[in-house]
């Protein structure tokens, strides 16, 4: 099983029928060169990557831009469409007076699997006690959370709500609660492997990809930021694969994580056997 942690579906066209908030999404993600994308096509890049499912990630910045950007009622019905295919996962913002109410619905009336949020466009750091309503209710439900962490490339994120080191506190004070770090906090990727080492609680995916190719961005970031014996040896269970799609391609990165010399054992973790644990057990 070969799972991709972290896919945005802003732009899948059956999410799409409204040029409006087509165009919104454009500007509120910072993404004007792509255009919506038929289920088919979606299809055809996960066969050539070899991919079997795709976590669908919402973005909700409701008290910011007035709506969600990708709700989550939106992501069951892309879910619904493909459900061996689709693993959807819910937004909310914590300033929004009903993100609660709201989460409460998304995982049991919507069977979303777990809650996105994103410190940096969001403007709360991890710790932040207005926050615990949401980690109460993914405890109670045993649903992971995924966090940006490191640099956004959306407009108007400060990176310092999301530099891996601010996560410790709840990593320390929730240890039931799974969150994940995306993108491997980069720049801070020491960080986010000290977190890993300490805290089994705590994963990351690879959804990393600024300069260069794929494989001069993973080699540099797996060889020389961290050592290749780092994700072998002691990083191997808390790995996933992730491409944060559609910002990169999905083939050409999980090619070269392919190629940069993990073991094979190392290497079904990271795709899938990492993923389906955070999930909760299950794909």
């Amino acid at each position: 099983m070969f799972i991709d942690m972290h896919v945005h579906p802003a732009f899948f066209e059956p999410i799409n029928e409204d040029p409006a908030r087509e165009e919104m999404r454009h500007n509120v993600l910072n993404i004007h060169l792509n255009g919506t994308a038929p289920l088919q096509h979606i299809f055809n890049q996960m066969r050539c990557a070899g991919l079997d499912r795709l976590c669908l990630l919402p973005e909700d910045y409701t008290t910011q831009t007035g709506q969600a950007v990708v709700t989550n009622e939106e992501i069951k019905k892309l879910v619904d469409l493909a459900p061996d295919k689709f693993i959807g996962f819910a937004g909310a913002d914590p300033f929004d007076r009903h993100a609660a109410e709201k989460l409460e619905h998304a995982f049991t009336d919507l069977g979303l699997r777990g809650l996105k949020l994103h410190p940096s466009r969001q403007r709360f750091y991890p710790s932040d006690e207005r926050l615990a309503p949401l980690y109460d209710i993914c405890e109670k439900y045993n649903k992971p959370i995924v966090f940006h962490s490191g640099l956004s490339w959306e407009p108007d994120t400060l990176s310092k709500f999301a530099r891996p080191i601010e996560f410790e506190e709840l990593a320390c004070t929730r240890p039931k609660l799974r969150i994940c770090l995306a993108h491997f906090g980069w720049p801070w990727v020491s960080e986010t492997a000290m977190l890993l080492v300490k805290y089994s609680n705590v994963y990351t995916d690879t959804g990393v990809l600024y300069f260069d190719s794929a494989q001069e961005f993973y080699t540099r970031l797996f060889t020389q930021d961290i050592p290749l014996t780092w994700i072998d040896r002691s990083l191997r269970h808390q790995i996933m694969f992730g491409s944060n799609n559609p910002r990169f391609e999905q083939i050409r990165m999980a090619d070269a994580i392919a190629h940069l010399g993990l073991r094979d054992s190392t290497l079904e973790l990271i795709r899938g056997g990492n993923a389906i644990d955070f999930l909760g057990g299950s794909d």
